[in-house]
């Protein structure tokens, strides 16, 4: 019994797509805000940055990578993890030809943490770009 009680609350736990990221109590009451959010943000952060033109699934094949998330799919395109340290999050970005690609990720890496920071006031965060194509903008 208490082990299918256990299985049963960890599959309902792993169904869950998103699990709270920030859990907080102040005198007005409790705040929760999810990965979910913390996803979303992100990916608009990082969307506005030069040179980015769009943010792509991780599992996308290069097939389908042509097809760039909506603002509204951006959660789809950024993983967030809590750590021990604090936050990280993973960013799967498509940039434009013939920008200086580092300095587009660098861009994007301090945009994320600035507006994480400023908005959910989380301290450390981790951001990772990971480049999934370069397309030519005409």
């Amino acid at each position: 019994m208490i082990t299918w009680l256990i299985s049963g609350i960890i599959k309902g736990l792993l169904s869950s797509p998103f699990s709270m990221a920030i859990n907080q109590t102040t005198k007005y009451g409790n705040i929760a805000i999810t990965e979910e959010a913390v996803a979303s943000l992100s990916g608009e952060a990082a969307s506005e940055c030069y040179g980015v033109v769009g943010l792509v699934e991780p599992s996308a094949s290069r097939a389908y990578i042509r097809e760039l998330l909506k603002k509204e799919d951006f959660v789809k395109g950024v993983h967030t993890k809590k750590t021990k340290l604090g936050y990280e999050i993973d960013i799967f970005l498509v940039v434009a030809y013939g920008v200086k690609i580092t300095e587009v990720i660098q861009e994007v890496q301090k945009r994320v943490s600035y507006v994480l920071k400023k908005t959910f006031g989380m301290q450390r965060v981790e951001v990772n770009v990971l480049l999934q194509q370069i397309i030519e903008v005409k």
